[in-house]
């Protein structure tokens, strides 16, 4: 009489790994904020920090670089360490999206959030 409802229980199972997912991923959004990640350019002269969301929040300068004659050289190392920190902020990104994914049990190129 009641056979079908059977599936209810799979559809319930699967309604809460989808609320766990977005939960998951709320934490790990939250997170990612406060990861940060440093680039660097001219051997260390300067270093940019950034959140693994790509949020420039430092940047120390070498005062040895301060000359000037050097003015384009230090803006390119500037840009050059900020470029730095964005790539590494978009791979550390990728990397704890792949790691949500595999934990959760999704295939591994599955992209988050849909």
């Amino acid at each position: 009489m009641l056979k079908g409802l059977g599936g209810l229980g799979d559809m319930a199972k699967m309604m809460k790994a989808a609320q766990d997912m977005q939960s998951k991923m709320a934490q790990l959004q939250e997170d990612l904020n406060s990861m940060t990640v440093t680039g660097e350019s001219g051997a260390g002269l300067v270093k940019a920090t950034a959140t693994a969301k790509g949020e420039l929040k430092a940047l120390d300068i070498d005062p040895s670089i301060f000359n000037g004659d050097d003015k384009e050289v230090v803006e390119d190392l500037i840009l050059a360490a900020i470029k730095d920190a964005q790539a590494k902020a978009t791979e550390k990104e990728r990397s704890e999206m792949q790691k949500m994914t595999e934990a959760l049990g999704l295939p591994a190129d599955m992209k988050l959030p849909f």
